[in-house]
């Protein structure tokens, strides 16, 4: 399964990268980064995340209060959006 990641799930991935770097020091930041391997667990195992709304799948990452929000297309996983666990509820419904 091909993984596609929109722009603004990719710019999201990257402030939130760059936050933990400059809080927790470069350790915590690059954990943060390497939530690019529930990206490719995803890929692998496409049916793990919850089911939301729209087709939409919700998987927490570990370790951080986000998760990735997706959907699945033939063979191609979108992540749409690295959604805060208590901020901004939904701000990413109108993604595609």
């Amino acid at each position: 399964m091909s993984l596609c990641v929109s722009p603004e799930a990719d710019w999201e991935l990257n402030r939130e990268a760059g936050y933990y770097a400059r809080e927790g020091g470069e350790e915590l930041g690059l954990a943060s980064s390497r939530s690019s391997n529930g990206r490719s667990l995803l890929c692998t195992h496409p049916d793990l995340g919850a089911h939301r709304r729209n087709k939409r799948r919700r998987f927490p990452l570990r370790k951080f209060p986000f998760s990735l929000i997706y959907y699945i297309r033939g063979d191609e996983l979108r992540v749409v959006a690295l959604a805060h666990h208590r901020r901004k509820p939904d701000y990413w419904t109108a993604r595609k």
